[in-house]
């Protein structure tokens, strides 16, 4: 049996994302706020309607992209930029209830997902740049010490 290509480590490495929990959570997450976005009726709105859905699918995508990664390093970048992307979904969510084009309600359960994405990308990291902390970055250099010059001789008084 042939041992599998480097385009065969791809494929594998790409598929384990959805045993991700916090995948899972941010996937639902994004129907639940596209579904919202949707909802959302008026011309005047279309721009907080794409941005909404458009944050919220970045969530799980950068999840995705960044556990296609071949470092943790790499892997905790895309996870910095979904916290952002949550972040920005948390706003837009907010701005729609405040427009009065969603409701209270719908607003808090939707935020509550998100917020809980949000921590979970935080622990995430948090894992992941612990262990890089340790294994992947060099010790820090050591500063130099000014060396301290000998103290000057004095030279003896003369006397008469």
């Amino acid at each position: 049996m042939k041992a599998p290509h480097r385009g065969a480590f791809i494929v594998y490495s790409m598929a384990d994302f959805r045993k991700l929990a916090v995948w899972q959570k941010a996937h639902a997450m994004s129907l639940e706020a596209d579904e919202v976005a949707h909802g959302i009726r008026g011309v005047q709105y279309s721009h907080l309607r794409s941005q909404l859905a458009r944050s919220a699918a970045s969530v799980p995508s950068n999840i995705v992209e960044g556990r296609a990664q071949f470092s943790e390093r790499e892997f905790a970048r895309y996870l910095r930029t979904a916290i952002a992307s949550a972040s920005e979904t948390e706003y837009h969510v907010i701005t729609a209830r405040d427009k009065g084009v969603i409701s209270a309600a719908r607003c808090d359960r939707l935020n509550e997902k998100v917020v809980e994405v949000r921590k979970m990308l935080y622990g995430l990291v948090d894992r992941l740049t612990g262990s890089i902390a340790t294994e992947e970055r060099p010790p820090a250099p050591r500063k130099k010490r000014a060396k301290k010059s000998p103290p000057k001789r004095r030279k003896p008084k003369d006397s008469p």
